[in-house]
This record gives structure tokens, sequence and C-alpha cells, in this order.
């Protein structure tokens, strides 16, 4: 008989096991996860309540685990939480769809060379009456 081993199809999906058979970011994320609440637990557990210390030990590791465990389209919690805030509170509501016409961005420029020309010919106006009032008034002395 043979054996068989199972290979994804996508290999961008395979992330490399440290420790455990888990990756960086796990380990990263439990060894924060166990620096917090197993002092908390320990402090806790001096006012008498096992069952309190444990569940408050628990309530306070599970933002962690969630951190390193939930994936969700290949991005981690925080990059979708990340997201959900642009997306809410961040980026405008109101987001008009607008596009860019090629033809009436020729108009446009069309539009602003003719204003151009415009005051450049009222300014060569103006310079040839400036020019005509000078000569006069040196044909006068």
């Amino acid at each position: 008989m043979s054996a068989y081993i199972s290979v994804p199809r996508d290999l961008t999906k395979v992330k490399s096991k440290i420790f455990f058979n888990l990756t960086k970011r796990q380990l990263i994320c439990f060894s924060i996860a166990a620096a917090i609440g197993i002092p908390a637990y320990f402090l806790l557990r001096k006012t008498g309540n096992m069952s309190f210390a444990a569940m408050c030990m628990i309530i306070i590791m599970l933002p962690f685990f969630f951190l390193a465990m939930y994936e969700r389209d290949g991005m981690p919690l925080e990059v979708i939480f990340r997201h959900f805030i642009e997306a809410k509170f961040i980026r405008p509501k109101d987001r008009p769809y607008v596009t860019n016409n090629y033809y009436t961005a020729l108009l446009r420029m069309a539009e602003a060379e003719k204003e151009v020309d415009a005051i450049v010919l009222q300014a060569e106006e103006k310079k040839r009456k400036r020019g005509v009032k000078t000569a006069r008034k040196s044909h006068k002395k």
C-alpha cells in the first residue's frame, strides 16, 4: 500500500511552523497572553474565589488568542479591524460617482487657452496704448 500526502494547491497559504506546530505570530501572542494572564490569576486567587480568578484570567487572555488565531481572507484580526474602522469612521459616507471624460477635459483645456489668450491680448493692447501715448508726448516736446 502506498501512503498519500496531501499537498495544498495554493502554496501562499502555507505558513512556516516554528515550535509546537505554531507560527511565530501565534507564539508571540500566546506568550504575551501568558505573561499577562498568569500573574493576573495569581493576584486574583488571593481574593479566595478560584472560579472568579480563572474566569478573569480567561477574559484577559482571550483577545490575544483571537489576535493569534483568527484570520479571514488571508488577513489577521488587526488588519480587519483597521479596514472596519476606516470604512465606518474615517472615509466619507457619500462617495459620488465621478468620471473623468476625455472630451470634457479637452473642452476645459480649450476654454482655459481661450481665457489665457484673451488676457494676453488685453495686456498687449494696454502696452500698445501706452506706447502711443508716450510717442505723442515725445512729439509735442
